[in-house]
């Protein structure tokens, strides 16, 4: 049953009692979500046609660069967190820094941020899998998932991966709807024996290099 302060303007208390809840109605007027990259969408007011066109453009021609998939992990609180991140840079190499964007709706980057260190892990080819798993919400990320801690920080180091940067934070900057997050290096390397084809993302799929 729905409280008073949910009964719109003009609506009598009997006609409230059949009337859907806010949740459905949202489902249906409220907001159009574009999918940005794995595991990250956007909310585009549903009314707004012109905002709508401009965000799927937006995302069809950016989503022609294509780019490799990551992994940055953490350890927080005692437990392993991490999300999947396509937006992952070089910035600097004398001091050596790197970058990645969490959305500000991400529910993994505050964890993150408090632990005040992280781990990117450059998935292998065929590791979309994986890609997946730390994409979605609600699941334990980490089941089936061989990891052990990274040298510098100790956070996650997946197994099977084409590389890492292990990075402690150094500076995080507001823009937008994201964050960009700095990080300073302290370690980083790769299995020369290991997986050489990386995971790339293409126009809104997964691809490799072969």
């Amino acid at each position: 049953m729905q409280s008073d302060h949910d009964i719109p303007d003009g609506m009598s208390a009997d006609a409230a009692a059949s009337w859907p809840p806010q949740e459905l109605i949202d489902s249906f007027l409220g907001s159009f979500e574009i999918e940005l990259r794995p595991g990250e969408s956007t909310e585009v007011p549903a009314d707004d046609e012109e905002a709508q066109a401009a965000a799927r453009r937006f995302r069809d021609v950016l989503g022609r660069y294509c780019s490799g998939v990551t992994v940055v992990t953490a350890i927080s609180n005692g437990e392993p967190v991490g999300m999947t991140c396509q937006s992952f840079s070089s910035v600097s190499l004398s001091p050596p820094l790197v970058t990645f964007l969490p959305a500000k709706t991400s529910r993994a980057w505050p964890m993150i941020q408090r632990a005040g260190r992280f781990c990117v892990n450059f998935l292998a080819a065929d590791q979309a899998a994986i890609s997946n798993q730390f994409a979605s919400r609600g699941t334990d990320k980490y089941a089936g998932v061989e990891w052990s801690p990274a040298p510098g920080t100790g956070s996650p180091l997946l197994a099977g991966t084409v590389g890492y940067v292990d990075c402690t934070i150094h500076a995080v900057h507001p823009a937008g709807d994201h964050y960009i997050v700095v990080g300073k290096v302290v370690d980083l390397g790769f299995d020369a024996e290991g997986p050489q084809a990386p995971l790339l993302y293409y126009q809104g799929q997964y691809r490799t290099a072969t």
